[in-house]
């Protein structure tokens, strides 16, 4: 089940730039981050990185319910839904409201866990929200389970546990190309990713490891122009 914090800034009446009733941005600023479930990055930590960074979106991987408060320190909109039989799951925020809470997506099942995706409607395009299996053949076959369930413009990010090319016709990895994790603290791994269909990306970097093993990427996602013009 997705539960949602509620808005205090709206609670107080407070109105902000990126309320509901203004126009969505064209282009949009995303970040990605698996947040180490219990023993890693904070809902302080994560309210910080909104408050620096000023996202319009920001997903999250390995959130808890620790998670849970971040509207509250952060106003905007959150939903977080578990992964199946785990503690951690996935998780959104927003600074404006969607048109509608983002929905599960069920995804082909390893030996061990079963794994769903997450999609928020931005309007303008799509963003899925993915922690995908190790199985270097289940986490292609995941991914191109996601990419059916999305729009002609969509993207989806989060943390792949991806080797190599994705191998997802129709879909550019347009995300930042630096290593996001290290493995075993001696092997740099990319594996924190963007892909992306029928969109531009203006802008994609990495920011400073802090709390968590996973450094957050950021990217800045539009609606391609030739689309954008017809």
């Amino acid at each position: 089940m997705i539960r949602v914090a509620r808005n205090l800034r709206r609670r107080r009446g407070i109105a902000t730039p990126h309320d509901p009733g203004h126009a969505p941005r064209t282009t949009m600023k995303i970040i990605s981050w698996n947040l180490l479930r219990l023993s890693g990055a904070t809902v302080d930590d994560v309210a910080a990185l909104i408050g620096r960074e000023q996202p319009d979106v920001l997903l999250m991987q390995e959130a808890t319910h620790m998670i849970d408060t971040l509207a509250e320190h952060a106003g905007g909109h959150y939903w977080r839904t578990l992964q199946p039989g785990r503690v951690h799951g996935l998780a959104i925020w927003t600074r404006s409201k969607p048109a509608s809470p983002p929905r599960i997506v069920p995804l082909p099942a390893g030996a061990m866990f079963r794994r769903i995706g997450l999609v928020a409607d931005l309007g303008p395009f799509s963003v899925a929200n993915v922690h995908l299996s190790h199985g270097q053949m289940l986490n292609r076959r995941q991914l191109r389970r996601m990419a059916d369930a999305l729009p002609e413009h969509a993207a989806i990010l989060g943390d792949y546990n991806l080797v190599g090319p994705p191998l997802l016709p129709g879909f550019r990895d347009v995300g930042p190309r630096f290593a996001t994790h290290i493995a075993g603290e001696f092997v740099p791994l990319r594996i924190d990713r963007c892909l992306a269909r029928g969109l531009t990306c203006t802008g994609a970097h990495v920011l400073p490891r802090a709390t968590s093993d996973h450094r957050p990427i950021v990217v800045r996602l539009a609606v391609a122009q030739k689309y954008a013009a017809a």
